[in-house]
C-alpha cells in the first residue's frame, strides 16, 4: 500500500521561502499524478497543486505564480517549491495521488510569520 513521508516544513518570514518534499513508496509512482494539499488550523483540506505523470503543473489560484510543483520519478519523489511566503500559507501540507488515497502522511507544518 501506498506510503507518504512529507518532509522540509518549518518557520519563515513572510515573503520568504520553502521546499516541501515528499517521498513516496508502494504505488507506480512514475505513472502517478500527484498532488499537494494543505490545512490550516480549523479548516478543511484543500488542494494546493498537481502535476501529471508527464510533469505538467496545476495550481490553485491562491498559489498560482508563487509555488512551483516538481517531481523526479528516480527517487520517487515529489516537490513543492514556495516562494513569497504568506501568513494564509501556514498550514500542514500533506501530498498524496491524483486521486487521493485513502493513506495520508503525517504532513510537514509550515509556518508564516508576518
Amino acid at each position: 500500500q501506498v506510503q507518504l513521508v512529507e518532509s522540509g516544513g518549518g518557520l519563515v518570514q513572510a515573503g520568504g521561502s520553502l521546499r516541501v518534499s515528499c517521498a513516496v513508496s508502494g504505488s507506480n509512482f512514475s505513472t502517478s499524478d500527484m498532488g499537494w494539499y494543505r490545512q490550516a488550523p480549523g479548516q478543511k483540506r484543500e488542494w494546493v497543486a498537481r502535476i501529471s505523470s508527464r510533469g505538467i503543473g496545476f495550481y490553485d489560484v491562491s498559489v498560482k505564480g508563487r509555488f512551483t510543483i516538481s517531481r523526479d520519478n528516480a527517487l520517487n519523489t515529489v516537490y513543492l517549491q514556495m516562494r513569497s511566503l504568506k501568513p494564509e500559507d501556514t498550514a500542514v501540507y500533506y501530498c498524496n495521488l491524483i486521486p487521493p488515497s485513502v493513506i495520508w502522511g503525517q504532513g510537514t507544518q509550515v509556518t508564516v510569520s508576518s
